[in-house]
């Protein structure tokens, strides 16, 4: 299956409240490459998302942000896919992770869910073949407080762990346009934190 990198959708919580929070690390993320590469985010109602479109190595790439909150990101994510003809496959998902500790930052093609409602319901509405941008932001310990922790800001070392995290991935994605998702995959995971 070959990947082409043509959408990267950042998964969070809208309003300026969770902004901070852990749980919108996707959405740093997609911030980010707006930033390095000139993306200027509008809000679509058509999707239910805030849509940018940047030139990533003379590939256009849309990034995206559903508006949804994080349990309902999947129908955003479609509609867009279906209106610009984009593969899922074609498609990367950043997300923060918990089972991976601050630091961390790992690229997964398909798969499950692992426990994330985001990823489950893009499953639901996209399939499983997209690409996951896991960005590791640690676990609190007992199940029973994970949503308290991802839905607040975390400790300053959280918060520059994440920060490296998606610089990391900012680089990794520029190799994925040159040389594939492979190679990206390898420069991401043999990185030392």
């Amino acid at each position: 299956m070959k990947n082409r990198l043509r959408m990267i959708a950042g998964l969070g919580n809208p309003e300026d409240k969770h902004e901070r929070t852990l749980h919108n690390a996707g959405f740093w993320f997609v911030d980010e490459l707006a930033r390095r590469y000139g993306g200027s985010f509008r809000y679509e109602k058509k999707f239910d998302a805030e849509l940018a479109r940047i030139r990533l190595k003379s590939e256009d790439v849309w990034l995206v942000k559903p508006q949804s909150y994080m349990n309902l990101s999947g129908g955003p994510v479609r509609a867009v896919l279906d209106y610009y003809r984009i593969a899922p496959t074609d498609l990367l998902v950043a997300h923060d992770e918990i089972d991976l500790p601050p630091g961390t930052v790992k690229l997964k093609v398909a798969g499950g869910h692992g426990g994330h409602n985001g990823i489950r319901d893009i499953i639901k509405h996209c399939g499983a073949e997209f690409v996951r941008l896991r960005l590791g932001v640690g676990h609190p310990g007992e199940k029973s407080k994970v949503s308290g922790y991802v839905l607040k800001k975390g400790s300053a070392d959280v918060e520059a762990a994440v920060e490296r995290n998606i610089d990391d991935a900012a680089k990794a994605v520029e190799v994925w346009q040159d040389d594939g998702l492979s190679a990206a995959m390898k420069k991401l995971h043999t990185n030392k934190a």
